[in-house]
């Protein structure tokens, strides 16, 4: 399985191999999902929720997303429609870190 901070920062994907930026993994990895949004890194903080699998989580990426956004988004299901972030991939055997 992938850990959590691979697969925030995970910049796609390989077969079973997430890439993972590992600049930004090494800057901001050790923040949580709500610091990650106020850092402006929604993708990251949008991804640390699912990974929590916390509705709640998700919901306030959305609304600190919002806040700063000059296009705001109604639900959730457009969020991560924008950053193609659905679920926390299953089958993953390998992690390549760039950068």
């Amino acid at each position: 399985m992938i850990s959590r901070k691979d697969f925030v920062f995970t910049i796609g994907y390989d077969g079973g191999t997430a890439v993972v930026d590992g600049s930004l993994k090494r800057r901001y990895g050790s923040l949580s999902t709500g610091e990650l949004a106020e850092q402006g890194l929604y993708k990251q903080a949008l991804c640390s929720a699912v990974f929590e699998d916390r509705e709640e989580a998700v919901s306030r990426v959305l609304e600190l997303y919002n806040a700063r956004a000059e296009h705001r988004l109604a639900h959730v299901e457009e969020l991560k429609r924008m950053f193609g972030v659905f679920e926390v991939p299953q089958g993953i055997t390998r992690i390549l870190v760039v950068g």
